[in-house]
């Protein structure tokens, strides 16, 4: 069993404790609070033989330690993005490297090309960048993953609604 590499393991760990996501939408995306569930298969899409991970924390999520080691801006008013691309069946599957773009949009409909990373840790490979975000803020997210085998492009789209420090509102 492959060994995660830190900032991927930090990012999912923080998301374990969160709350299961609202229903899929129409693109096969899915709005959550305030990251998406680990394994829940809602925060990945399958094409082509491809998978296209991807997830969205707060910064603050991560340990200073782990946000220190990966040049990672901890703020309340950041969020991080993760994307891996992966290519075969789950158990076999393979990193992929792939040319990323990625814009994130503001619930008052402000676009932001998020400018995405490659990080290399043994077999891994992902890619992570930083977005701006406001307290109890919304992000539709849209990728476009483009494998550098020269396969066709893989599009994804997300919500993620970001909350203030400590719990949601019931």
């Amino acid at each position: 069993m492959p060994v995660l590499p830190a900032v991927a393991l930090a990012a999912l760990l923080a998301t374990a404790a969160t709350p299961t996501p609202s229903p899929a939408t129409a693109s096969g995306a899915t709005p959550s609070r305030p990251s998406l569930t680990l394994g829940s298969g809602r925060n990945s899409v399958h094409s082509q033989g491809y998978t296209l991970h991807f997830s969205a924390i707060p910064t603050t999520a991560l340990s200073p330690a782990v946000a220190a080691k990966a040049g990672i801006l901890r703020s309340s008013n950041r969020a991080l993005l993760n994307v891996a691309l992966r290519k075969g069946r789950a158990a076999e599957a393979v990193a992929v490297a792939a040319r990323i773009e990625a814009t994130a949009t503001n619930r008052s409909g402000q676009p932001q090309a998020v400018r995405l990373r490659e990080v290399r840790e043994g077999d891994a490979i992902y890619y992570l960048g930083e977005a701006s975000i406001e307290e109890r803020d919304v992000l539709s997210i849209e990728l476009v993953a483009t494998p550098l085998d020269g396969a066709p492009p893989i599009r994804a789209m997300f919500a993620q609604e970001f909350w203030p420090e400590g719990p949601a509102p019931r």
